[in-house]
């Protein structure tokens, strides 16, 4: 039996894709960063067992959905109707959706030409580029940013452009910068504004000039939205909201982040209405649909996102300026985010007793093992570090709490900048 599972093993081995490296699929032993985050966590536990680890590196809300929605969702559930499946979605979902980007955007769609569900933007992500890219097409993404739709551009044989976001451009990229051969093999134009890790939340003027050149090049934007709702400063923004972008963009929201239903894996693709006919064709070879209860208890979010966004938008630039003013007082130079959960800080050179930190990995690893504080290291366009307003605490008593525990921990050490 063993002699036949080595067999089988060996066999195997053989045959993995080049797309996830052939023969050699795991025997990479790279630790990658969001692993080594996991290690060092681990160990800075073990060794400080009485102190309280300090996780600013969780992406996510730290509340439940708020109680009208679980509601829903149980009364739903119990239903015999919506035991099948939805295939590519149910009408009520469609039309909250369309109320919803009228109301918030100003955006008007088509209930069901310019929107499809998603179980999520993470797979409407790995969906997109099956529509376009075929070997030798473009996708242009940006970095520091979400890689997804690029690894699947390259499983599909093709290739990935990646713009830095800087401080220099305002974190927005560089669209004149691509050469003319990747102007003209693009497919696929990747955006995510209001921006993770840099907070950043696109402008008007930055979106008209996105469109004129995705219409100018032949290219569809990818509008990766699920922070939209949550802009700190000004009215929420939609991409779609600017002339000429249903002619050449789809946008992806989600009910994460501005519902705190981040597990319940529901979001939707809107915009151009050949390519979201395309995406729902994809899909429908893809999944079979989201739970339709949850649509429906989803439903009632839309309809209560006036009392439900601007609570969770409250809470996280609350916290993220309080943690902005803490940093700038304890010598960084931190600049309070306009939307997102994240404030996005370059990392300081060292510490007065000798300790250099050569990248924001370095200096993340060693917030964690010295002062039990976990950040997100970002070392793409240059040494960043990202906190998330996101940590646990389970009131505003208790956020205090945390937040001033992170300015002891921080303001006893020297740092060079």
């Amino acid at each position: 039996m063993k002699w036949e599972l080595a067999m089988n093993n060996c066999f195997l081995q053989e045959n993995f894709s080049d797309r996830l490296g052939g023969n050699t699929f795991g025997t990479d032993n790279t630790v990658y960063k969001f692993e080594k985050i996991k290690r060092a966590k681990r160990e800075a536990m073990d060794k400080h067992p009485g102190i309280e680890l300090i996780d600013m590196g969780v992406g996510e809300p730290d509340d439940m959905a708020f109680p009208e929605v679980v509601s829903s969702l149980a009364e739903e559930a119990a239903r015999w109707e919506n035991r099948t499946y939805t295939d590519n979605g149910i009408d009520e979902f469609r039309n909250a959706v369309k109320r919803y980007m009228k109301e918030l955007f100003n955006v008007d769609l088509h209930a069901q030409q310019n929107i499809c569900h998603s179980i999520g933007s993470k797979s409407a992500l790995t969906l997109i580029p099956a529509c376009f890219i075929n070997p030798g097409d473009l996708s242009i993404m940006t970095i520091p940013g979400y890689p997804v739709m690029g690894t699947w551009t390259k499983y599909l044989g093709g290739d990935v452009v990646n713009l830095p976001l800087t401080n220099k451009n305002n974190f927005f990229p560089d669209l004149e910068s691509l050469s003319p051969d990747h102007a003209k093999r693009a497919k696929l134009l990747y955006l995510n504004y209001p921006n993770n890790p840099t907070g950043t939340v696109a402008t008007k003027e930055f979106y008209q000039k996105a469109v004129n050149f995705a219409l100018e090049n032949k290219i569809l934007i990818v509008s990766d939205a699920p922070y939209a709702a949550l802009n700190f400063k000004g009215n929420p923004l939609s991409l779609l909201s600017i002339p000429g972008a249903m002619d050449t963009a789809i946008e992806l929201h989600s009910m994460s982040k501005g519902f705190n239903m981040t597990g319940w894996r529901l979001g939707w693709v809107c915009g151009n209405s050949p390519a979201v006919n395309a995406f729902a064709h994809v899909k429908d070879n893809a999944d079979s649909g989201q739970f339709a209860a949850i649509q429906k208890a989803a439903v009632k979010a839309l309809e209560n996102h006036t009392e439900i966004t601007p609570k969770i938008c409250e809470k996280y630039n609350r916290r993220l300026t309080t943690l902005t003013n803490i940093l700038n007082e304890i010598g960084f130079n931190a600049k309070a985010p306009e939307g997102s959960f994240f404030l996005y800080v370059n990392i300081p050179g060292g510490t007065r007793n000798g300790t250099a930190f050569e990248s924001g990995e370095a200096f993340s690893q060693w917030l964690i093992k010295e002062k039990l504080i976990s950040t997100v290291p970002w070392d793409d366009a240059g040494s960043y570090i990202r906190f998330s307003g996101t940590f646990i605490a389970k009131n505003r008593e208790d956020e205090e709490r945390v937040l001033n525990e992170l300015k002891n921990r921080l303001q006893n050490e020297s740092f060079v900048f």
